[in-house]
């Protein structure tokens, strides 16, 4: 590890620097930034004791809303990731949404429509299991628009995101980047557990074969839409317990600085006894 990385925290560390590409390709998605494993549990578990902490304070202070944005290629981590981390919040204020492919409802109005529904409220915690920039990912793989159509999205993106923020809203989004090769065992693992099986569909062998196109709209995603008011987190995804200590980390730092308080008491009832 680099003096620098001693000096620095992960939040630092994996922060997409708005404009700057980063070449995924020479990105190391089982990079630990120094961290050591075993001394990364204990610190995974301060860090969901200090996101359990900082939501119960969210939630009754019910000031500030937060959105989590989890996204990567097929196996790379999202659902892990959630059970780790929704498991410190209060359930009642943690509403988690997944976006398949639209309904014919849904493709009746513009591709926001169905996501602007499902932010969370003040005093939530929403997290976005795949989200709105499916419409930059698989739209453009799939070619299922013009190029002029899907890359006018980017700043659709940046504009609705914007308005949340100037709304009061947190956004925090985090992808989760993991090699080939990884992706290559937690399918054949997929297939050959049968607690997991259920999981792996034949199309997701022909969506392996577009690994290419997915990278380089990756790419474009997080150069185009990592911005000062709602950052992308790259987060080296090989490693389960780096990424969740990572994703850990990072909230905890993002959550402690909205310092969310408990209200202060109704009026008349301190010294109250209850009889």
């Amino acid at each position: 590890m680099s003096k620098k990385e001693t000096q620095v925290g992960l939040r630092e560390l994996l922060r997409v620097t708005p404009g700057e590409k980063l070449d995924l390709a020479g990105f190391d998605c089982g990079g630990t930034f120094g961290r050591d494993k075993d001394a990364a549990q204990f610190d995974l578990t301060d860090n969901l004791t200090r996101l359990t902490g900082l939501h119960d304070r969210l939630w009754a202070e019910a000031k500030h809303a937060v959105l989590i944005v989890l996204q990567g290629i097929d196996a790379a981590g999202k659902d892990g990731t959630i059970k780790v981390i929704a498991g410190a919040f209060n359930p009642q204020g943690t509403p988690v949404t997944s976006f398949r492919e639209p309904t014919p409802i849904e493709l009746a109005h513009d591709f926001l429509w169905r996501v602007h529904a499902a932010v969370p409220g003040k005093g939530e915690i929403g997290i976005f299991n795949r989200s709105h920039y499916e419409q930059v990912l698989i739209v453009r793989v799939h070619a299922l628009e013009p190029e002029a159509s899907w890359r006018r999205h980017y700043g659709e993106i940046r504009n609705w995101e914007r308005m949340l923020v100037d709304e009061g809203m947190t956004i925090v989004k985090f992808f989760l980047a993991i090699d080939k090769d990884t992706q290559r065992e937690r399918l054949q693992e997929r297939i050959d557990d049968p607690t997991k099986s259920w999981k792996f569909k034949l199309g997701d062998v022909a969506e392996r074969k577009l690994w290419d196109g997915y990278q380089a709209a990756f790419e474009d995603m997080l150069v185009e839409t990592s911005t000062d008011y709602a950052p992308w987190y790259a987060i080296p995804a090989n490693r389960n317990w780096f990424r969740n200590l990572a994703v850990s980390e990072i909230l905890a730092d993002i959550l402690d600085e909205l310092n969310p308080q408990y209200p202060q008491p109704a009026a008349g009832i301190k010294g109250l006894k209850i009889v």
